[in-house]
């Protein structure tokens, strides 16, 4: 009996396996787009996956004592890289809660380096191994759990720096 059917389906099964995990634990979005590519991020476009959200809108709170606060520190890191420490009050980094609805208070950063997203962020703390060569304007800006931008009476809640590496 020819086993040569069996064993491509096997081959197929696991080969699809290994290529999904590794796809996830490298932060692999599966939602259908690249949401480092600014392109899919004009306008008002939404997306079906684990929970509907629009990159186009921003989240505006009121000003007050209650309001999310964004400070940045860039420092070179000894060995190579950058270390970038992402200082909020009345924010909290929650990454349980990611792409599902918004909870006042709480989401993620996006890092942006010359206006490329580099990185979805869900802890104060993040090193930047390499960066483009030149000036970089890198800058921070904080996210609702549903992924709009947050914003204190229509003001981004980010932080720019810029680094001459």
């Amino acid at each position: 009996m020819d086993r040569s059917i069996p064993m491509l389906l096997i081959g197929l099964v696991f080969g699809g396996g290994i290529g999904f995990t590794v796809a996830a634990a490298n932060g692999v979005a599966l939602d259908g787009h690249d949401h480092g590519d600014p392109a899919h991020h004009g306008g008002h476009e939404q997306h079906a996956g684990a929970a509907m959200h629009d990159h186009g809108d921003m989240l505006s709170v009121p000003a007050g004592a209650d309001a999310p606060k964004l400070e940045i520190e860039v420092t070179p890191d000894p060995s190579a890289g950058w270390n970038l420490h992402i200082m909020t009050e009345n924010f909290r980094f929650s990454p349980e809660n990611a792409s599902r609805d918004h909870v006042p208070g709480e989401g993620h950063a996006h890092v942006y380096a010359n206006g490329v997203k580099l990185a979805r962020v869900y802890s104060p703390w993040v090193h930047l191994d390499t960066l483009p060569e030149g000036e970089v304007e890198l800058e921070v800006a904080l996210n609702s759990n549903d992924h709009r931008p947050l914003a204190v009476d229509g003001a981004p809640v980010a932080q720019t720096v810029t680094l001459g590496n």
